[in-house]
């Protein structure tokens, strides 16, 4: 036995030097002297003073957390609802064609997603002089792909809550919409933090999406970053990916620590009813 758990954690601990230690070099070498990037010559914070002169990657950026921050908004919303149609309305005209346009973004190949994107977008501008490439259809592209997996993460908390709760609800004379606002939504808080950090991740760092739906004028972080990469490694490249990766961590971690106590504190009160139930 000792033997299995041994062998799991070796394979484990491989997979996770294979995930993050690439990331530790690029965050080391951010702060190397050298223009070559595998080669240590001192510790500098040149780099991040040249980025902050840098106004493409700023911009960039700018950018980037703008549509990231509309993407993940709108995901939650849309996926939200979609979730709870699907979980809670089993039969309805449509169901399957809905499930499957719903998902579809999770397993078709963004290639496919951003073309059809294109095509549609430009024969809408064609007719009606709307929308012209940029925010906007970014916006609308990232919104379509965080929806997919807001609506994933979403249905699974909806089926682990208890439908009881909902029923004594509307038992007691709630409304359908005052049981989603008050009942359903306080119980997937933390499904719903969640959704918001992965559509929010998504968005900053999509490439291919970006790239077919943007204008001129319009370059997000990733979309500077692959092109200067194409011609060669910029040290600034690694100071912005640090800068990132420092961001979306802080993040994660605020929101871990705001998804443990408010479990925590469900399970508080959960526990605090039914003792009062009992005694009663």
């Amino acid at each position: 036995m000792n033997g299995y758990r041994l062998f799991g954690r070796t394979w484990l601990s491989a997979g996770y030097l294979f995930l993050y230690i690439p990331i530790v070099m690029l965050i080391v070498f951010s702060f190397n002297s050298s223009r070559q990037s595998m080669v240590w010559s001192g510790f500098t914070l040149h780099w991040y003073h040249e980025l902050a002169n840098d106004a493409e990657i700023i911009t960039g950026f700018g950018l980037s957390l703008r549509i990231a921050l509309m993407t993940a908004c709108s995901s939650v919303v849309l996926g939200t609802f979609a979730a709870y149609v699907l979980d809670r309305y089993r039969r309805f005209n449509g169901r399957t064609l809905f499930s499957g346009m719903v998902n579809a973004p999770l397993v078709m190949p963004e290639v496919i997603i951003g073309l059809s994107l294109l095509l549609m977008l430009v024969s809408i501008e064609r007719l009606f002089g709307f929308p012209q490439r940029g925010v906007l259809t970014i916006w609308l592209g990232h919104t379509l792909l965080g929806m997919a997996y807001a609506t994933v993460v979403v249905q699974s908390r909806l089926r682990e809550m208890r439908k009881s709760l909902e029923e004594a609800a509307m038992d007691l004379g709630c409304r359908p919409h005052q049981v989603f606002f008050l009942v359903t939504l306080p119980n997937i808080t933390q499904a719903l933090a969640s959704a918001w950090l992965l559509t929010f991740t998504l968005s900053l760092d999509d490439v291919v999406l970006s790239e077919f739906l943007t204008g001129p004028g319009y370059s997000t972080m990733p979309i500077v970053i692959f092109s200067r990469a194409r011609l060669g490694l910029d040290p600034r490249v690694n100071a912005i990916a640090t800068l990132t990766i420092l961001v979306v961590s802080t993040g994660v971690i605020l929101s871990s620590i705001y998804i443990a106590r408010a479990e925590r504190l469900r399970q508080k009160q959960i526990s605090t009813a039914f003792q009062a139930g009992a005694s009663n």
